[in-house]
């Protein structure tokens, strides 16, 4: 038996559960969103980062007009990095205007339910009955680590996502494998805390983003392309503004524009921090992790095949993430298994609806249907909309509308 009904449950209170959420309440649904807003980017985000995505492409959402990151912060500018705490605190004044009572609890179970619906078991021990499930967990469940580190312990080996507060490692050395954003912002908050870092990198060299134009000319447009929330360029363009087409190509080309969008770089703002401080290795492959006199012996090969050994007291995989159905386990392994998957992604329709209807992915899980744009904010008003709207038009004996949640009076001057 169980303890209430209602007709959606989301889980996850990220941006892209938070942006779903506004659009199912302002159509009138009774909607159950389950997080405590940005705990993720609070809880598994370093302290001292920055946002690498601009003011424009760090929106959340929403139907009502207002509820932007660039209309809570209207004066931030093209090229001024975003303090985590600054977007935290945007996406909870965003939960606490436009959608009322988000349940700080954690989704445990979803399974079957009966023919048309499904049974939500919370962290609270109650059980929910609803039609609809929107997984909208975002990166966490899919942190990578790679094979050749996977088999040492947490001691010794962690994912970027592990730490919020790198102080624990002063004094200490530490491999940060990988060569992107996080893997150099790792890094340099890692010095900042008075570890000695060692970046171990597979790229011939660490690429840069360029210093974004506050003004384009002309002449820079055309042979740009436009400005999109993926950055310039035509193609660019389409895959973060038009994401519903990319659904359309080849399997392989979808596959290709994600793995090669936005390759590893670093933002133009941390290159003068990457000092001295930081040892940069590149051209390095992984070959083995081992565990030696309390530290980490990590193996590794060059361009030329010449073996090298780099020393650690521990080492942080900042590798990303990879969507994988078999490791949301808040999802029963019957419903898993209904699940059809591609390389372990859900296979989504153009609503973002798996093959067991009334189950929707949001967010990274949907980039490998959707394009890159997935792996980043700037896609959840999308997400939303898509999912909102097929909800509402599968959803049966549809009430009216009892609220539209929208900015109290003079809310964006707090």
């Amino acid at each position: 038996m169980n303890d209430s009904a209602c007709d959606v449950v989301i889980a996850g209170a990220g941006p892209y559960g938070l942006s779903t959420a506004a659009y199912l309440q302002n159509l009138g649904l009774d909607v159950r969103i389950i997080g405590k807003p940005m705990r993720f980017w609070e809880e598994n985000m370093p302290l001292g980062m920055f946002l690498k995505s601009e003011p424009f492409a760090s929106n959340l959402g929403a139907p009502q007009r207002g509820m932007g990151f660039t209309d809570r912060h209207p004066d931030w500018r093209v090229g001024e990095p975003i303090p985590l705490e600054t977007f935290v605190e945007y996406g909870r004044w965003f939960a606490s205007v436009v959608i009322p009572g988000t349940e700080d609890a954690q989704v445990l179970n979803v399974e079957r339910g009966g023919a048309s619906g499904y049974t939500v078991t919370l962290s609270t021990g109650e059980t929910i009955a609803t039609r609809t499930v929107v997984v909208a967990v975002g990166v966490g469940p899919f942190a990578h680590i790679p094979d050749e580190l996977a088999g040492l312990p947490s001691w010794l080996v962690s994912h970027s996502t592990a730490h919020r507060d790198f102080g624990m490692f002063a004094g200490q050395e530490v491999a940060v494998v990988g060569a992107g954003q996080s893997a150099l912002e790792t890094a340099v908050l890692l010095a900042d805390a008075g570890a000695y870092p060692h970046v171990l990198a597979r790229r011939r060299e660490i690429d840069w983003n360029a210093v974004p134009e506050q003004t384009r000319s002309l002449r820079t447009k055309l042979l740009g392309g436009p400005r999109s929330g993926l950055g310039a360029g035509y193609r660019t363009w389409v895959w973060a503004e038009r994401p519903g087409l990319v659904r359309y190509l080849p399997e392989g080309t979808r596959q290709r524009i994600v793995k090669e969008t936005l390759p590893p770089a670093g933002a133009w703002w941390l290159r003068d921090r990457l000092d001295r401080r930081v040892r940069v290795s590149t051209g390095r492959f992984l070959g083995k992790a081992a565990e030696q006199d309390g530290g980490v012996a990590v193996t590794t090969t060059d361009r030329t095949g010449r073996r090298l050994v780099t020393e650690a007291d521990h080492v942080i995989a900042a590798t990303g993430f990879v969507p994988d159905v078999d490791r949301l386990t808040l999802l029963s392994s019957d419903l898993r298994r209904r699940v059809a998957t591609r390389y372990g992604a859900p296979v989504l329709s153009r609503d973002f609806e798996a093959s067991a209807p009334g189950l929707y992915f949001a967010g990274l899980a949907a980039a490998a249907t959707f394009g890159p744009v997935m792996r980043f904010v700037h896609g959840a008003d999308f997400a939303a909309r898509r999912i909102a709207h097929h909800i509402i038009r599968s959803t049966p004996a549809m009430r009216p509308p009892t609220r539209r949640p929208g900015p109290r009076s003079g809310a964006l001057a707090e």
